[in-house]
């Protein structure tokens, strides 16, 4: 018989060096990313997003699993991968990008760090991109080594996130900039600091570099943080879709390119490196695309949890899409989704049907939405950024 916190898949699913912690604190279901268990219950999320958007929440992210790029020509490198424009990213700065494919397609959309003149990391949303690097180096004719290092994040993310870090680090730490890291220590624990999270709150990451440290680290920053509210917690499904990100594997893909999202910022055609996936790119925005994401509001009940499977949009009885992310916001008090519709259809205001609940045509499951602005919520950043 199984016993309260005997997860298990195996060997081949990896434990986060948290993974203790999180269960001892409450977690009581896992799911898998990047191979690795990820804390996804800690009771009521709905309850986990108002801890979010009103305290602090700790969450285990270990499953950002980092790609390492080192050597004398790993600057050179790392801008093959993503188009990007790398030149003027600066030691110490972080950079949100895409890693596309020949074609223009997405495989990741990481958090790229750049630690030194030739050291950067790749933070990994959920696909092997360790492998993907590696068999780009094979041929690359580029002076570089690719590996895993031992890396393990955790996102302490809300309003008082910063209280929290100067309990930790001291009021040096608060003057850490938007999407900048720092290396510190916590009582001989060696971190990367940074100003990142995946919440659209104010909110930091702490990247430590021990793995045997990891049961320590999660309950030093647990003390640190009981005066000012901080809980365990799990990436809110809720808050991320209010502020319009996305979940790779779910609104994006290999199939995706950044034109459809509206990502044309991190595509930099006119620089001279000649990165994966430049063609493919210049004649996508040149041709145009099929397709875009918009944002919706559904009429109807509120959504009891986050939508498992995509939902047909349809319009005079035609499919023209698909939703791919769905939540109610108890702030909004609406039902909000991201959805990809056919390009001729991406207008503000349209009304579709979304099949959902049911599944079924013309049955109860069958609702009503608007195509609307996204992000939802604080749509220019200036939460996180503040």
């Amino acid at each position: 018989m199984s016993q309260p916190g005997d997860f298990g898949f195996g060997t081949q699913i990896r434990k986060s060096p948290y993974f203790d912690a999180t269960v001892r604190w409450g977690a009581t279901g896992f799911s898998v990313y990047n191979h690795m268990y990820i804390p996804r219950d800690f009771g009521d999320p709905v309850q986990n997003f108002w801890n979010l958007v009103n305290d602090a929440i700790l969450c285990d992210v270990a499953v950002e699993r980092q790609v390492e790029i080192t050597g004398p020509d790993a600057a050179r490198f790392t801008q093959m991968l993503t188009p990007r424009d790398l030149s003027k990213m600066a030691i110490g700065q972080c950079k949100y990008v895409l890693i596309t494919n020949a074609e223009g397609g997405i495989l990741n959309d990481p958090i790229l760090l750049r630690l030194d003149e030739n050291h950067f990391w790749i933070s990994l949303a959920d696909s092997d991109i360790l492998l993907w690097a590696q068999g780009v180096a094979v041929h690359a004719g580029l002076d570089v080594t690719i590996r895993e290092p031992d890396v393990s994040p955790l996102q302490l993310q809300g309003p008082k996130s910063g209280e929290v870090m100067r309990a930790l680090f001291g009021d040096s730490i608060m003057d850490l900039k938007y999407y900048w890291l720092r290396r510190v220590e916590l009582d001989g624990i060696p971190l990367i600091v940074s100003r990142t999270g995946w919440s659209s709150e104010l909110g930091y990451e702490l990247y430590l570099q021990d793995e045997t440290r990891g049961d320590a680290l999660w309950e030093k920053i647990m003390a640190a943080g009981e005066p000012f509210g901080l809980k365990p917690g799990h990436t809110s499904s809720i808050r991320r879709i209010e502020g319009g990100m996305l979940s790779y594997h779910a609104d994006a893909d290999i199939n995706t390119n950044p034109y459809e999202l509206g990502l044309d910022r991190l595509v930099n055609l006119d620089i001279e490196a000649e990165f994966i996936g430049k063609a493919a790119l210049r004649r996508i925005r040149d041709e145009g695309v099929a397709r875009k994401q918009v944002g919706l509001v559904i009429e109807g009940a509120p959504l009891n949890g986050p939508n498992t499977s995509y939902w047909p949009i349809r319009k005079d009885g035609k499919t023209i899409g698909k939703v791919t992310s769905a939540v109610y916001s108890p702030r909004l008090k609406q039902n909000i989704a991201l959805a990809m519709v056919a390009a001729e259809h991406a207008e503000l205001g349209l009304e579709v049907d979304v099949v959902n609940r049911t599944g079924l045509v013309n049955e109860p499951g069958t609702e009503r939405a608007i195509i609307v602005e996204r992000p939802f919520y604080d749509p220019k950043k200036t939460i996180a950024a503040s």
